[in-house]
């Protein structure tokens, strides 16, 4: 009888054993994915600074334009 115990015990360890195994398996491969993820932010991250910076250049370059063109009507209506 005791002998039943401990092959139940010893199955019952190992089954602990393998799920225990599994779970660090998926464990690694979520932080792998993890780590993916936060480069893949970074990296937009960077993308959004980039287009927000040249967003402004392009805002400035629009309103200047816009200056030298009133200062040009304004020249012609004086004329």
């Amino acid at each position: 009888m005791s002998f039943e115990v401990f092959n139940k015990l010893e199955s019952k360890v190992q089954q602990a054993i393998d799920t225990i195994t599994l779970l660090q398996m998926e464990i690694d491969k979520l932080k792998d994915k993890n780590s993916i993820l936060i480069q893949e932010i970074s990296n937009l991250k960077s993308g959004t600074e980039l287009l927000v910076r040249e967003n402004e250049q392009l805002k400035q370059e629009q309103k200047t334009w816009q200056d030298r063109l009133r200062g040009l009507l304004g020249k012609m209506e004086e004329v």
